[in-house]
């Protein structure tokens, strides 16, 4: 009987992988992952030539994943998918027959932005109508934010307007739009894709995977890992939350690493998941959009937002910024459309203050870069137009400004911003350096390494993606497999330091 108490032990931990654990989601980088998405990937291999068939099956996998990641909430994904379709299609009835269609766009960004504010704003807005009943409490609890939720609802958006300005035809079968919603690698954090290039690829009857598309994909999976589980990781357990929380003393120099371990941590973190989600994508057929390009080496403040988080930044300028007039109404007009931009794409991270003094900032940011253009002729928009005397001085203020950002993006309130900006500007010392190369010399390390691998130039990210393409099939699995054993001591090394890991990406709280 042993033997059939063996098979049961093994049936209840299967079950259990397939349910939902609020205190273990599922990621693109963790090991229950790898496991499932190996298996998707064999029948995927059956069906992928039958249209069909492969749209039904990723769809499934891709309500799976996002049961395992928010439980219930695929209720929700499957809500606003079913309400857009509808939507998108009596959009398109009004355009057929010569019928304004501003009222059911308005009624789907209604909805959707509805469903923002109340995941997003619901506690502010019950802690000011408690505070109304001068100091009294309201019975009501916290509300729990569905992963991805910012990113669906927008791409959501951005189909209905495409269909009501003629870019695109409405889906003719829901389980094609609900794939458009929620593939699965770009579901959660993206990149936000436009429905045009999507959609064809969705419809196409096959789909090609090139040697060079694996040597590609493999690398972008392999390098996400290192960036996302290792550097970043590190990093937030290391140096940013002990140095922002005074574990290191509260020295100014402290305060400074601190905000360039941030600096560095956010960007590893979100283009590291960014890259796996382009090179799984890749692997299955579909072309995902790059979401960064080096942002760091930016020479202007517009020049940073063609290079971080890409797809949204198309996506506030498609359907913000030329829906308020872009640069067609004046010079004034102009500037203030890039302020409101800015501003809302703070409070689409979080409703608050910090979010939107970090917003406030960009967008006085770009308003002044697109004066300095106007008064200044010589004045170049992107650091590959300015020559190098002028190139480095300008990669090192837009640096500065984006930092100090990030410090706003990160900070739980004004008075911690206040707080850091004192220790630097009045408790400054360099023996801040030493003593905090005594308690994180690893961190420090890290931090080095990951500046100088940013600052490469990208012929060498090219040649190692040409690299793995010669290696062959086994020599791009196994290129994989040791970033994932790397992955995986480095976590373990990390729960053994700091007694925990560092839970899910930083923007799945956006």
């Amino acid at each position: 009987m042993e033997w059939l108490q063996s098979y049961s032990d093994l049936g209840s931990h299967l079950l259990s992988l397939l349910r939902y654990d609020a205190s273990s989601p599922i990621t693109l980088a963790g090991a229950l992952f790898l496991f499932l998405y190996s298996i998707f990937g064999l029948g995927y291999l059956a069906v992928r030539r039958v249209r069909l068939l492969r749209t039904i099956y990723v769809v499934l996998f891709s309500l799976f994943f996002y049961y395992k990641l928010s439980g219930v909430y695929v209720l929700l994904l499957l809500a606003v998918a079913l309400s857009d379709y509808i939507i998108g299609r009596c959009v398109s009835r009004c355009r057929e027959r010569g019928r304004p269609s501003g009222a059911w766009v308005a009624l789907s960004v209604v909805i959707n932005l509805s469903i923002l504010i109340y995941f997003k704003a619901s506690d502010i807005i019950f802690e000011a109508i408690a505070s109304l009943y001068h100091g009294g409490t309201l019975d009501w609890q916290s509300v729990v934010v569905p992963a991805g939720v910012s990113f669906f609802v927008f791409q959501s958006i951005a189909y209905v307007v495409d269909i009501s300005r003629g870019v695109i035809a409405p889906l003719r079968r829901f389980v094609d739009y609900l794939f458009l919603l929620s593939f699965f690698p770009k579901m959660f954090l993206g990149p936000l894709v436009k429905a045009k290039e999507f959609i064809p690829q969705i419809e196409a009857p096959r789909l090609s995977v090139t040697k060079e598309d694996i040597g590609r994909a493999v690398t972008l999976i392999a390098t996400g890992l290192i960036k996302y589980a290792v550097i970043a990781k590190s990093l937030g357990l290391l140096l940013v939350s002990p140095g922002f929380g005074g574990e290191y003393g509260d020295g100014g120099g402290v305060a400074l690493m601190a905000i360039l371990g941030f600096t560095l941590q956010i960007y590893c973190d979100f283009s590291g998941y960014s890259d796996m989600a382009v090179g799984i994508a890749l692997l299955l057929g579909f072309r995902l959009p790059d979401n960064f390009d080096a942002p760091y080496k930016s020479a202007t403040i517009t020049e940073f937002w063609h290079r971080w988080h890409i797809s949204l930044s198309q996506w506030l300028r498609d359907y913000l910024y030329i829906s308020l007039g872009g640069n067609r109404r004046g010079v004034m007009r102009t500037y203030l459309n890039l302020m409101i931009t800015m501003i809302l794409g703070g409070l689409w991270h979080g409703v608050g203050l910090t979010f939107l003094a970090w917003g406030a900032l960009h967008g006085v940011a770009l308003a002044l870069h697109k004066l300095w253009m106007r008064l200044i002729p010589w004045a170049k928009a992107a650091g590959e137009q300015m020559n190098i005397l002028l190139r480095i001085p300008s990669t090192i203020i837009t640096f500065i400004v984006v930092a100090f950002g990030w410090l706003l993006f990160t900070a739980s309130d004004m008075a911690m911003v206040e707080d850091v900006v004192q220790r630097i500007c009045y408790n400054f010392a360099w023996s801040d350096f030493v003593t905090l190369y005594d308690s994180a010399p690893v961190a420090l390390i890290i931090l080095a390494v990951g500046y100088i691998s940013h600052f490469m130039p990208r012929a060498i990210n090219v040649g190692l993606q040409r690299a793995v393409t010669r290696t062959g099939f086994v020599g791009a699995w196994l290129f994989v497999v040791v970033a994932i054993w790397i992955t995986m001591e480095c976590g373990a090394l990390l729960a053994a330091y700091t007694g925990g890991d560092a839970g899910l990406p930083i923007y799945a709280a956006f």
